[in-house]
């Protein structure tokens, strides 16, 4: 297994990516998520493991935009687990609950993909390609009528006769 790409976070909140020796965003990071890369963020002086205070911002940014995820009551009682005596399973049960919502959701789209059937690009080709079939069809009836020769569309195209001596 390769080691994980190593993001270093300096003081000025700056996030330099050693693999490709820039600094990039916070949104970066979460391109590199949605790319399943693996990374770890490193404070650059101390060499902390800061991963997990980094992912929490990208949630918290998100959640501040658009449609949330996580509600204000789930947020409550998760704030409420923490010091509870079930803390320690919460986590667990949290990470296996996405796990399996991750596999269904595959499965759904797997299923709806099926029940749909292929997608416009496919379908644009199948209809091409039915298309220049029914057009090589019609030109072989044409010059069969004609009484031109049908082996090579080149000839029918061109008008000369090869088969002819």
């Amino acid at each position: 297994m390769s080691q994980p790409r190593i993001i270093k976070k300096y003081p000025n909140r700056r996030l330099y990516d050693t693999e490709i020796s820039s600094y990039i965003t916070v949104e970066d990071v979460r391109q590199l998520i949605l790319d399943n890369e693996e990374f770890e963020v490193r404070d650059a002086k101390s060499g902390d493991d800061l991963t997990r205070q980094v992912l929490l911002q990208i949630i918290a940014e998100h959640e501040q935009s658009g449609e949330p995820v996580l509600t204000t009551p789930m947020l409550a009682q998760m704030i409420r687990l923490y010091g509870d005596s079930m803390q320690g399973f919460m986590g667990n049960y949290l990470e296996r609950a996405m796990q399996l919502f991750t596999e269904q959701q595959a499965q759904f789209r797997q299923q709806l993909g099926g029940m749909l059937g292929p997608t416009p690009w496919t379908m644009m080709n199948q209809m091409a390609e039915r298309n220049m079939d029914v057009w090589k069809d019609m030109q072989q009836q044409f010059l069969r009528t004609s009484g031109m020769p049908t082996g090579t569309s080149d000839s029918a195209a061109t008008g000369k006769r090869t088969d002819r001596k």
